[in-house]
């Protein structure tokens, strides 16, 4: 049996997933009221149009989750460390699937796993991915990643579905950093198109800032493949040029001077973090750097774009 860890929309879109796939699945939401009207309903406001199948049990108790082999963490980065501590479990198995850095340790989700369950194989699942898209079934691609190979091609084989292909590596730092940084580039991208700067600032600032992705994940040892696959340019693609994209909306926002969506959006907390990484290993991040003015409301979009116009010119 799955559990899933958070029953926001991600987190609810894996559970039908696997639940249609003709697996038990168990639900877990802090909120219990909310977990009741799901499973008395069969739907939740995070994903109102798709009904959850009768494999799914919504639920707000922990206890539950014992009997679950494999447990899937859908809880923002930001939020991980005291949700975890909360959770009196033990599990075998351990996925992250959340994407960020977090601000306090500088450390990606499967560091926030690996502390608290020491003793469990711990892995992530990222990649180009819409909630909306994986609960109406439409044909998905994520990658999984586990430095224990043999027990990943196991998770691999646990986790596929129909419509929602996996596939697998042992490079954890280049699957967390690809999903992390690719939020910090899509807001850039998503406030070039709001202030009406048009799709070649946008193009230049993909191809820019996905060079600032593979500077920083290669010196911090991932490897540059890992980076142009789904986790790194396949989610850049799709995060940097959809308004469904959270990130993008709210660079647009910030873009078009207007109000920014009440969403969570973690490019915000991973640029900061972002730029302390790039301040510990010494590099240069100026998109990263932009980024993060914008979201601080220290820089507004026309001043950021001449910052980044008016560098030196260099090579690529």
């Amino acid at each position: 049996m799955i559990g899933v860890v958070g029953a926001g929309a991600f987190g609810t879109a894996l559970a039908i997933a696997w639940a249609r796939a003709g697996q038990p699945v168990m639900l877990w939401g802090r909120d219990a009221e909310a977990m009741g009207h799901a499973a008395t309903t069969r739907f939740t406001p995070r994903l109102p149009s798709a009904k959850l199948p009768h494999t799914i049990t919504p639920t707000a108790d922990a206890t539950l989750l014992h009997d679950c082999d494999t447990l899937v963490i859908a809880i923002p980065t930001q939020k991980l460390t005291p949700a975890l501590a909360a959770l009196d479990l033990a599990p075998h198995r351990a996925v992250a699937a959340s994407k960020g850095v977090d601000l306090t340790t500088l450390r990606g989700p499967t560091a926030a796993l690996a502390d608290r369950w020491p003793d469990a194989t711990i892995a992530i699942l990222s990649g180009p991915s819409f909630a909306a898209d994986i609960a109406q079934g439409l044909p998905t691609a994520l990658v999984l990643a586990c430095a224990d190979d043999a027990a990943g091609e196991q998770l691999q084989s646990d986790l596929s579905t129909p419509r929602l292909r996996l596939y697998r590596t042992t490079d954890v730092t280049g699957v967390e950093l690809g999903g992390a940084l690719k939020n910090v580039v899509a807001i850039a991208c998503g406030a070039a198109i709001g202030a009406g700067l048009g799709e070649s600032a946008r193009a230049a600032l993909m191809t820019r800032g996905m060079a600032e992705m593979l500077r920083l994940a290669q010196t911090m040892g991932a490897e540059r493949q890992t980076l142009m696959g789904l986790s790194g340019l396949g989610d850049l693609a799709l995060t940097a040029s959809s308004p469904a994209s959270r990130n993008f909306a709210l660079g647009h926002a910030l873009g078009a001077g207007t109000a920014p969506p009440d969403a969570t959006t973690e490019g915000v907390a991973t640029a900061r973090a972002t730029l302390d990484l790039a301040a510990r290993h010494g590099l240069d991040m100026p998109v990263t750097a932009a980024t993060t003015a914008l979201v601080d409301g220290s820089l507004t979009v026309k001043d950021a774009m001449e910052r980044l116009l008016d560098r030196d010119l260099t090579t690529e």
